[in-house]
């Protein structure tokens, strides 16, 4: 842990480098309601680059050394390197600078109690729908989610109350920043590998995270690595959810009531307590549910509120989210970008009324891609159509590995792939007929090509 109660003493003025990602934006909102002065910059325009001017913030394209003039602190996000001219010059004007996690974990200081959410799937949409539960029950949580919910019209806010809920990531165990009131652990999957190197390492690093919490673990009681995980954790209390007859808080009766959309009854302490109905698709927004119901549960909210807030949770930016319709052709983005996430997704749109589904999807780093390679061919075939653009490298560099989208192609029948994104776009438009479904996938600048095709 890198923070201090002393942090931002004396600090007004804030810089951040790298403003422009989901991780940084959350942050920023809070602390510009708090009355900081907040300057920014970004290698490319976006969303959240004009969220943030709209808020008055001054935001610079590209990176420039002179940006960092007259702050009190400077705020890196991970992707920066230390040959950046900003964090070097304010490095050489003896400007304080920290990592985001830094700033993320003094943040949720600030409440008395952090709900932390992680897990290797289902951050950003359990963090988001447990945000608006709260919201919706009378309570006034903080929040910093990683998508923006459309309840709150952002990805974070400042509340007035004791909890803030916090999207925490294991990337560079970033998570162990945090002191969490409460832990939550939706799952563990093999991710980020590069860094890890294995999956003990992986589970490990979870293990940390659940123990740093002071009062709660509530954990998937239904997935063989979460339970793995779970043997190394001992804290004052732990609750489990799942189906299964040894969880806690357990779904039953789970059933489709509309296609793609489900429902399910929750048994606490052997009795049925409530139905919910969920208002997004996808079957593994059940567990996203019940883990939500449970820290609402357990923090005193009444149970026809909890059902009322989950049931009218539509889903988080950039999650399943329905950009638009173009000429009869339905368009939705996703940041699925592990195989476990898109086969989720695709499965998820299978159910939905459409004539065919297109998979648009975006390769996210060279070592995922590599490590990968077959799980990600084997889900994309769930598609009828599969596009595929070229890899995103985001901090890895081309030169450095040998996977290219050519190598993803070849293993999946009939599908294309482009060297751009507005080239798949130009391509999808020319071929999707009425009545079909394109779904953008990836975690990098895939939805812009989503846009494209609204244009086309």
């Amino acid at each position: 842990m890198n923070w201090n109660k002393d942090l931002l003493k004396d600090k007004k003025h804030l810089h951040f480098i790298g403003c422009g990602g989901s991780g940084m934006f959350p942050i920023i909102q809070i602390l510009h309601a708090a009355g900081y002065t907040i300057t920014g910059s970004d290698v490319n325009e976006g969303d959240i680059i004009r969220y943030e001017r709209e808020m008055g913030i001054t935001v610079t394209i590209p990176h420039d050394a002179a940006c960092v003039e007259g702050a009190d602190l400077v705020v890196y996000s991970a992707a920066i390197s230390r040959d950046n001219p900003e964090w070097k010059e304010a490095e050489r004007l003896g400007i304080p600078c920290v990592e985001r996690s830094v700033m993320l974990g003094y943040v949720a200081s600030l409440y008395a109690a952090p709900v932390c959410v992680a897990g290797t799937h289902g951050k950003t949409s359990t963090t988001a729908m447990l945000t608006q539960t709260l919201l919706m029950a009378g309570r006034d949580p903080a929040a910093v989610i990683g998508g923006k919910l459309p309840y709150i019209d952002g990805y974070g806010r400042s509340g007035s109350g004791d909890t803030i809920v916090v999207e925490s990531c294991e990337y560079h165990n970033t998570f162990f920043e945090l002191l969490p009131h409460t832990a939550v652990l939706l799952n563990v999957d093999a991710d980020h590998l590069e860094f890890f190197g294995n999956m003990e390492n992986l589970k490990a690093a979870f293990a940390r995270f659940c123990n740093a919490a002071t009062d709660t673990v509530i954990y998937n009681g239904d997935d063989t690595e979460t339970l793995d995980t779970m043997r190394a954790v001992q804290v004052p209390h732990t609750v489990s959810f799942g189906e299964g007859e040894k969880c806690d808080y357990r779904a039953v009766n789970v059933r489709e009531p509309r296609p793609g959309f489900y429902a399910f009854d929750v048994v606490f302490d052997g009795c049925i307590i409530a139905c919910v109905t969920l208002g997004v698709p996808g079957r593994h927004h059940v567990y996203n549910a019940l883990a939500s119901f449970a820290v609402c549960h357990r923090a005193g909210c009444e149970v026809q509120d909890i059902v009322e807030g989950i049931g009218a949770f539509g889903g988080a930016g950039r999650r399943f989210e329905i950009v638009g319709e173009k000429n009869g052709v339905t368009v939705v983005d996703d940041y699925a970008h592990h195989p476990t996430e898109v086969g989720a997704t695709l499965r998820a749109a299978r159910k939905l009324a459409f004539r065919s589904v297109w998979a648009v999807h975006q390769p996210f780093t060279y070592s995922r891609t590599q490590m990968l390679l077959d799980e990600f061919a084997e889900v994309l075939q769930l598609a009828d159509h599969v596009v595929l653009t070229q890899i995103m490298g985001s901090r890895e560099r081309a030169e450095d590995h040998t996977v290219r989208t050519a190598d993803l192609a070849a293993k999946i029948p009939g599908s294309v792939w482009f060297e751009t994104k507005e080239e798949a776009a130009d391509y999808v438009m020319q071929h999707a007929q009425p009545g079909d479904l394109v779904i953008t996938l990836g975690c990098g600048d895939i939805y812009k090509a989503a846009r494209r095709m609204l244009q086309a």
